[in-house]
């Protein structure tokens, strides 16, 4: 069980706020709905809300019924799930089909914890005595030819050997995320990459990120990045994207 669970999101502009956070005694997960690519043809009748709706309803209910099943296969589950919810109206072949990052913990007890990410939306874990490990999924920045990237090698390399996975309409996905546990963890910050230009961009160190987390709470983490994007501005993309941070307290001997 987390002893506390805080977090905060906020969209990036005027449209709908794209990411979701679900959490239970025990697990976080944040979603980070892709932005279609503009004139992009997904094949799809549904949009990216939906798609971060129904894979967020088929984790919670996955991970709240604690039957002893992986993050992985809980993943690959909710994917499933999501799929058949399409209905057979969409072309889900399509690669740019509606998708979204995933980025999840879950406490074991006495300060263990598990962690998934898939995409570019990262684990943080603060642990006992000081040191801080960050889990993050790097393979949409190693990219064939660096930023900025075209239209095209994104929708050739999207859910594909080589390129970089993301949780959309192949279940199979789930197998290639980042996995593992950490022991004496005594929290876990969980982010979309709205909030890891902090680190990425703006030279905060992760234990800045998570001492203003566990401090001033995770509206003040997302307070900071936009006085960053109006002062500095991106380094590529959207001035300001979505963001989201959320906080799991554990209570570790």
């Amino acid at each position: 069980m987390f002893a506390e669970i805080t977090y905060a999101t906020r969209p990036g502009s005027e449209r709908p706020n794209e990411d979701l956070v679900i959490a239970g005694p025990s697990w976080i997960a944040v979603l980070d709905g892709a932005t279609a690519a503009a004139g992009a043809d997904s094949g799809c009748a549904h949009d990216v809300a939906w798609l971060v709706g129904r894979l967020g309803g088929a984790l919670a209910a996955g991970l709240a019924a604690d039957d002893g099943a992986s993050l992985e296969g809980l993943l690959e589950a909710a994917i499933e799930r999501t799929r058949s919810a399409h209905g057979g109206r969409c072309d889900l072949g399509n690669p740019d089909s509606p998708s979204a990052t995933v980025a999840m913990v879950r406490s074991l007890g006495s300060g263990r914890v598990e962690y998934l990410v898939l995409g570019d939306s990262p684990v943080v874990l603060s642990l006992v005595g000081g040191e801080v490990r960050e889990v993050s999924d790097d393979r949409l920045e190693r990219l064939p030819g660096g930023r900025p990237y075209s239209a095209e090698l994104v929708r050739r390399l999207r859910n594909a050997p080589g390129g970089f996975w993301v949780a959309a309409a192949r279940p199979e996905a789930a197998r290639e995320a980042i996995t593992g546990e950490a022991d004496g963890v005594r929290g876990a910050g969980v982010f979309t990459d709205g909030v890891a230009r902090l680190a990425d961009w703006y030279g905060w160190s992760w234990q800045a990120v998570l001492d203003t987390l566990e401090g001033r709470g995770p509206g003040a983490v997302i307070d900071a990045v936009r006085e960053l994007e109006v002062r500095r501005g991106p380094v590529w993309g959207k001035r300001h994207d979505d963001a989201t941070a959320a906080w799991g307290r554990t209570n570790p001997r």
